[in-house]
C-alpha cells in the first residue's frame, strides 16, 4: 500500500553544494512521518528540481516493487547509462494491472518485475496523464518526468487513497499525509476558520484540509505541475447515462460485477482476510472471497455487550450473533476482537489514532475501537478485504428513505442529524462546548449552506429524468463526494497507522458508475434498503443476514466509558493551558460533566458523549502537531 512523498522546487539545484545535505535531510525527515504506512522497506530518489521518496508495504512482487522506481534509462553516446525518462512513485493497488501489462507489451514495453507498480510506470511513459483513465483499483501516485521535468501526481477516482499537496516557493511539496508536507521546512501546522469550520462540518470538504494551505488533490482528477505553474483536470465522475437494464438484467450486472471484483481484489502475495460485521455489505464479500478458498474473518466486539445490548434508533440488534452465523455458513476461520471500555477511553491510544489520522479523530471510540481492530488484524494478515461504501452506493442509510431528509436543502445526514440533537455537533443552533463568539464568527449555518450548493451543482443530469429520480440522485452523489470521502480517510489511516492494507471492492468504479445509472426504485425494488445488493447476493447469505435491518458500526454501550470521558473533560476544564481552551465555552462544558448520565440516550452524535469525544480529540490532535490557532 505504502506512503509517497516528496517535492518540486524550480528556483534552485536540491544537488548542488551544500544544498544536497539539506535535501537529504529533508527527505529523510518527510519520509520517516510515514514509516508505518510502508514498514516494510523505504527509498528516495533525488535529481536537481525534484525529490521523490517512498515507505513500502510490500504486497505484490516483494522483491521487484521497490521505489521509487525509474524507467529503463537510456544510453548514452559513450556507453554510459543515461538519465531515466520518468521515476514513480506510487501507493495502492491497480486490479486491472495483468490485462494493462500484456497491452503495453503489445506496444513494445518490456518488463522486469511483476509489480502493479512497473505497469503504472510504463503507462505513463504510453499515455501520459490520460494513463488514470485506463487503471482500475485504489491509487494516490508521482510522476516526475525529467524529459519535460514536469510533475504528475493522481489519485483514483473515489479517493480510496489520500493525496495531499502545497504550494511552495518555486514548486510544490506533497505526501499520503499532511505531516509528511509539514516536515518540509518551508510548511506549518495552522488552523484558520476555515480549516476549523471543515473539522466540524461533517461532510467532507472537498479539496481542502483542516492545516491552512494544504490542499487534498480532489478524488478523479489530475494535478501537474510545470516551471509555468500548476493546472488540475478531472478524468473522472459518475457518469449522466440512463439506464435501459431492466431489473433481472441489473441483478445479473450487478452479481457479475462484484464476483470479478472480489476474485481481483484476492490477489496477493501476503496473507489476506476479510472485515466482517454480520451486515449484508461485509458478509457478501467475506462469502464470495470465501467461495476461492479459506479465509480468515475478523470482527470488533466490546466486553459483555452482545449480552446486554440495548436497541437505539441506528442499532436494533448486535453484531455478534449475524457475524458468527455468515462465519458458519462460508467457513470462515474468524476471530472476534474484543475490547473495553477502559482501553478505549486511554488518552494515550486516542493519542495514538489521532496522530495516525492527522486529525481530530470525531468518531470517538468508533475510530480507537477500529485502529484496535486493525492492529490485532496485523497480527494475523497484511491485507484485508472490506465492505465499506457499499451504503453510499447502493442506498443503505435511514436517510435516504426519509423524505424530510431527502428534501432538505442541506446535507441529508445533517438534516437527519438535526432531529436527533446533532445540530450541537454542527454549531447551527445549540452552542454546545463550544465559544458563542466563536460560533458567530464561523457561521457554520452559511459554511453549511455555501458548500452545499457547490456540492449539487456539481451533480449531472440525467435525461429523461423525473423530479423524484434527480432528487434521489442528488442524495446519492452527495454520498459518494461528500460523505463517503469522510469514511476512506478513516479506513486509510486507521489501517495504514499499522501496516494493514484494506481494499474496498464496492469503490470499483465499473460498480459505482452501473449502479449509479440505476433508478431508485430498484435500489428498493423489495422495500428494503439496498434492494439491489440484497438480490445479488442473496445466493450467498443464510436467511438471518438476509433479512437483516442496516445497523452502522457499533459503538460501545458501556456506561463506563462515558464516565471516564465525563472525568477527563473536568481534568481539561481545570487546565487554562490546553490548546483548545480559546475555542470552549468551559461553563457549559463544566455543565454538561456535571449533569447526571441519562441512560436512554443513544450513542450517536449530538449528545454529551459525542461533544467530549470531539474536544478531546481536538485538543489531543492541537498538541500532537504543535498547530498554532490563527482565526
Amino acid at each position: 500500500m505504502c506512503g509517497i512523498t516528496g517535492w518540486v522546487d524550480f528556483g534552485r539545484d536540491l544537488t548542488a553544494g551544500a544544498t544536497t545535505a539539506d535535501t537529504a535531510r529533508t527527505a529523510a525527515e518527510m519520509i520517516a512521518t510515514m514509516a508505518c504506512r510502508g514498514p516494510d522497506d523505504q527509498g528516495a530518489w533525488t535529481s536537481p528540481h525534484a525529490v521523490l521518496g517512498h515507505r513500502r508495504l510490500a504486497v505484490i512482487d516483494i522483491q521487484g516493487g521497490r521505489q521509487p522506481m525509474t524507467a529503463p534509462a537510456t544510453r548514452e553516446p559513450d556507453g554510459t547509462e543515461g538519465v531515466p525518462a520518468a521515476v514513480l512513485t506510487y501507493s495502492g493497488e491497480v486490479y486491472n494491472f495483468t490485462e494493462l501489462r500484456a497491452e503495453l507489451a503489445a506496444h513494445g514495453h518490456t518488463f522486469r518485475t511483476r509489480s502493479d507498480t512497473e505497469v503504472v510506470l510504463h503507462a505513463y511513459l504510453q499515455w501520459g496523464e490520460h494513463l488514470a483513465e485506463h487503471l482500475n483499483g485504489m491509487y494516490a501516485f508521482a510522476v516526475w518526468d525529467t524529459r519535460t521535468e514536469e510533475l504528475l501526481l493522481v489519485r483514483d477516482r473515489l479517493g480510496v487513497k489520500p493525496l495531499y499537496w502545497r504550494q511552495l516557493p518555486g514548486g510544490l511539496a506533497f505526501g499520503s499525509e499532511p505531516k509528511a508536507i509539514l516536515a518540509h521546512p518551508a510548511a506549518d501546522a495552522v488552523l484558520d476558520a476555515d480549516g476549523l469550520r471543515s473539522v466540524l462540518g461533517f461532510f467532507k470538504d472537498v479539496g481542502n484540509s483542516p492545516y491552512r494551505d494544504i490542499k487534498e488533490l480532489r478524488p478523479g482528477h489530475v494535478l501537474r505541475v510545470r516551471r509555468s505553474g500548476i493546472t488540475i483536470r478531472r478524468y473522472w465522475q459518475p457518469p449522466a447515462t440512463p439506464h435501459t437494464d431492466d431489473l433481472p438484467t441489473s441483478i445479473a450486472t450487478v452479481r457479475g460485477l462484484l464476483e470479478d471484483i472480489v476474485a481481483r481484489q484476492l490477489v496477493s502475495d501476503v496473507p489476506l482476510c476479510t472485515l466482517l460485521s454480520g451486515g449484508l455489505d461485509s458478509s457478501i464479500i467475506t462469502a464470495l472471497a470465501a467461495a476461492h478458498g479459506p479465509v480468515r474473518s475478523f470482527a470488533v466486539d466490546f466486553v459483555g455487550q452482545a449480552e446486554s445490548f440495548i436497541p437505539d434508533p441506528a442499532r436494533d440488534t448486535p453484531d455478534t450473533p449475524f457475524v458468527h452465523d455468515l462465519a458458519a455458513h462460508a467457513g470462515t476461520e474468524h476471530a472476534d476482537i474484543v475490547v473495553d471500555a477502559a482501553r478505549l477511553a486511554d488518552p494515550e491510544l486516542r493519542a495514538t489514532v489521532v496522530h495516525a489520522f492527522d486529525n481530530p479523530a470525531m468518531n470517538g471510540d468508533m475510530d480507537t475501537s477500529l485502529y484496535l481492530l486493525f492492529r490485532a488484524i496485523r497480527g494475523k494478515s497484511t491485507v484485508a478485504l472490506s465492505g465499506e461504501s457499499a451504503d453510499e452506493v447502493f442506498g443503505g442509510y435511514q436517510w435516504f428513505h426519509d423524505a424530510d431528509a431527502v428534501r432538505a436543502d442541506t446535507f441529508p445526514w445533517i438534516a437527519a442529524g438535526m432531529r436527533e440533537g446533532g445540530s450541537q455537533r454542527f454549531g447551527v443552533d445549540r452552542p454546545g462546548p463550544l465559544d458563542r463568539g466563536l460560533l458567530q464568527t464561523l457561521d457554520m449555518p452559511a459554511y453549511v449552506a455555501d458548500h452545499y450548493a457547490k456540492a449539487i451543482a456539481e451533480v449531472p443530469r440525467v435525461p429523461g429524468d423525473s423530479e423524484h429520480e434527480r432528487r434521489m440522485r442528488r442524495v446519492c452523489h452527495l454520498h459518494l463526494t461528500h460523505f463517503l470521502p469522510i469514511l476512506l480517510d478513516r479506513k486509510d489511516r486507521a489501517s495504514m497507522a499499522v501496516g494493514l492494507e484494506v481494499r474496498v471492492p464496492f469503490c470499483d468504479h465499473r460498480l459505482v458508475e452501473y449502479v449509479y445509472g440505476t433508478p431508485w426504485a430498484m435500489k428498493t425494488h423489495d422495500g428494503h434498503e439496498k434492494s439491489l445488493l440484497r438480490a445479488a447476493g442473496r445466493h450467498l447469505l443464510p436467511d438471518s443476514i438476509i433479512e437483516r435491518r442496516k445497523s452502522p458500526y457499533p459503538a460501545i454501550q458501556d456506561p463506563a466509558y462515558e464516565l471516564a470521558l465525563c472525568d477527563q473533560i473536568r481534568e481539561l476544564i481545570t487546565d487554562t493551558t490546553a490548546p483548545v481552551t480559546p475555542l470552549l465555552d468551559r461553563a457549559s462544558l463544566k455543565e454538561m460533566a456535571d449533569r447526571p448520565m441519562d441512560p436512554t440516550v443513544g450513542t450517536g452524535f449530538g449528545g454529551r458523549r459525542s461533544a467530549f469525544e470531539i474536544v478531546l480529540s481536538m485538543d489531543t490532535w492541537l498538541r500532537d502537531q504543535s498547530v498554532r490557532i490563527e482565526l
